[in-house]
Formats: C-alpha cells, structure tokens, sequence
C-alpha cells in the first residue's frame, strides 16, 4: 500500500475526512475508492458513500478477500447510520467470519458490533446482547471500544438499567478520550444527558411529574403496583399482567389507576376505554363484562370492586397505585419518538423497528407531515423522514415496541 493511501486511512481513523480526500480525491483505484467511500460517509453524503464502497468491492480481485470483506462492512455501518434495517446480515456475518480468519479481528469485531447495533434498533435485545458478548474485547481500537459501550449503554437504557448504562458510558467515555475523535467524543457526551433527560412521567393521586431513567429504575423496584403505559401492562415488581394486546382492558386500568384511591364513575370509563359519548344499556353491558376479564386478569395483584356510581382499583399486596406514562402522548407517537433521534429513517425502517406493517407506518408519516411534524426528502425507495427532537425529552427509551423484551 502506498504512502498516501496508508495516510488518507490513517486521517479516516482520526476522524479526518477532508484530510483523506486530500490525498486521494483524484484517484479511482480500488483501494483509494473505498477509502473515498468511507470519507464521504463520514461527511455525511451516505448515497455517495454507498455507491464508492460498491464500486471498490468491484474493483478488488477476487484474492482481495479481506479488502472486499472490508468493504461490505463499511457499507453496513452506511446502511445503519442511514436508517436502512431491513439489509440482510448474512454478507456482514460471512466478511466477519472472512476478516478473523484472516487476522483482521479488529473488523471482524466491528462487523459483529453493527449486527447487534441493527439489533439494538429493531428491539431484540437479548439476540444484540449475545452478538456482543461474542466479541474479543482486546481486538478492539479505543474508537471501537467506545461504539462497543454505546451499545452496551443503549441496551441497558432499554431495559431501564439506568447504573448498568452510566458504567457502560463511563467506559465508552474513556475509550473516546483516547481515539481522539471530535463526533465520537459528542456522540457519548450525548448519550449521557440521556441519563439527565426526563424519559417517563409518573401520575398517582390527581398530580404528574417526570421521571429520569434512574428513578424509573427505583419505581419498577419499588413496592408499588405499576399500571405501566409505556408497556401497556400492569405490574408488581416481578408479577407482569401483559395487556399490549388488551388495549380497552388496559385503557380501563390505567383509568382506573389514574383515580386511586377514589372510584371513576361509568360513563367515564365508557367515554375512555370505548369512546361512547352518549352511553347506552349496551355500552353498559359490555362495560360490566370487559371489567370482568380484567378482574380476572389483575387478581393476583389488584381487586376490581364495583361502587354505586362506578369501580374502584385496589392493591393486594402494593402500598400504593402509580401509573408510568410516556414523556409525551399523542397520535403516532411512537413514529415520531424514533424520528427525534436525529437521523432520517424510511417507512419500511420505522415498520420494521416499531414492529408495524410498512402502510401503517406510512399513514402515520402522512399525517405527521401534513401536521407540519416532519419532513421528507428524497422520492422512491430513496425518500427518508427526520424531525428535531424534541426538547427535553428522552423519547425513544420507553416506547412498547423496543421494550418487548422485559426484565
């Protein structure tokens, strides 16, 4: 390798890329393709990017194995940092398995970290935790490291591990300071005021206030009965009443929960779990059977008594009743807490990691750009959506499709 592609990648792993289209902008080598490739991702044209690593992987020979499995990881690491799910990650998982045969563990080790990245960001957290367990540690670069711990840090903020996600970005923090890489270092310094950013809102007894993900951690620990409507269930401690597909049974719950210690009147329960302005015997009828299913549902943790003008909830074993709701509730919330990242996403990459179907998606984004809450650019396959986040609120953590997986 010559002297200016050993410095052009040496500005790239700096986090230089003006540095290295410097030395090899005017070059269509092989070699000095891919190294283009990477500059342009780094700067953030992602298309350009893509179609610079595909023609590199072209133009290496058919010998150039570890050069070609090289390519194909930097056009996942493209296609993550784009938003672009739904690639197959059995090319990533074979360049990974090429690059360690070969004594490259250092890619090897990055190729596994962007597989459990993309699991990370659909919500199979117990596949990305495992993909990361896998990795040698000692292979990787103080740059690597760092990502290693973010992701660690994102599943354990997940799964409302808030000390588990402060020692995972300590460590992340540390390995940045040695790569000495500007974005790197603000993208950790980011991920902490996650931990300072309110990301739930607690309501019992008629008052609200936000919680930060540590205090979320002390609640779910805590001797009161959850109605979790981040989730949608209602739990005690260790005792889980799943009510995601139940939705007017937990809309009764969490109605119900809101009103403890006091009762709620009927036709409020009607106008919340059914919509039905105006209440007939009906309505009536099918209240007093869905209470049913859901006093059948709650007994090993709470009773469902019927008053004279309603129902009332009451713990078995919790002292008290506390309803978790999301930071912020609105139709399509959970479409816009996932663009508040930051970055554009596609409609099939918002189905795939709410876990929706791609038209549903789709008629969520339509509403949201006619209400003026997002923006689109591009057309075909290639049109993404992004909005700003929103301030002060840590959005994404508790959303029910990325916490599937529970404990």
């Amino acid at each position: 390798m010559d002297s200016l592609i050993t410095a052009a990648a040496q500005a790239l792993a700096m986090g230089d890329p003006l540095g290295a289209l410097n030395r090899v902008a005017l070059r269509d080598d092989a070699p000095a393709l891919a190294l283009r490739g990477i500059a342009m991702a780094q700067l953030g044209d992602l298309d350009r990017a893509k179609a610079l690593l595909r023609q590199a992987a072209r133009a290496f020979g058919p010998r150039e194995v570890v050069a070609r499995a090289r390519c194909v990881v930097a056009e996942a690491e493209i296609a993550l940092a784009s938003r672009d799910l739904a690639w197959s990650t059995k090319p990533l998982a074979a360049a990974s398995a090429s690059l360690e045969a070969h004594g490259d563990r250092a890619n090897a080790a990055h190729a596994r970290c962007l597989e459990a990245r993309r699991l990370l960001l659909i919500g199979r957290f117990d596949e990305a935790e495992h993909k990361l367990a896998q990795i040698d540690l000692s292979a990787l670069t103080p740059a690597l490291r760092a990502i290693h711990e973010l992701a660690v840090a994102g599943i354990s903020m997940r799964r409302v591990r808030a000390k588990a996600a402060l020692a995972a970005l300590a460590r992340a923090e540390a390995a940045a300071r040695g790569a000495r890489i500007p974005a790197l270092a603000a993208e950790v310094e980011q991920a902490f005021t996650v931990l300072d950013t309110p990301v739930a809102r607690l309501v019992a007894r008629g008052k609200e206030r936000p919680l930060l993900l540590g205090e979320v951690e002390a609640l779910l620990a805590s001797e009161a009965l959850v109605i979790d409507a981040c989730r949608n269930l209602v739990r005690e401690r260790n005792m889980l009443v799943p009510l995601a597909r139940r939705p007017v049974l937990f809309a009764l719950a969490r109605t119900l929960g809101e009103a403890w210690p006091g009762d709620v009147p009927r036709d409020v329960l009607l106008a919340r779990a059914f919509g039905a302005k105006h209440a007939d015997e009906s309505h009536r009828a099918r209240l007093r059977v869905e209470m049913g299913r859901l006093r059948r549902l709650l007994r090993s943790v709470a009773r469902v008594s019927a008053t004279k003008r309603g129902f009332v909830l009451s713990p078995r074993g919790a002292r008290e009743i506390i309803v978790l709701a999301r930071p912020v509730e609105e139709e399509h919330a959970a479409v816009l807490a996932f663009l508040t990242d930051g970055e554009s996403w596609s409609s099939s990459a918002l189905a795939l990691a709410i876990g929706t179907s791609q038209r549903t998606v789709q008629r969520a984004l339509d509403s949201l750009s006619t209400a003026g809450k997002v923006q689109a650019f591009g057309r075909g396959r290639a049109r993404r959506r992004m909005t700003s986040p929103l301030v002060g609120f840590a959005t994404t953590l508790l959303l029910p499709a990325p916490l599937r997986q529970l404990g």
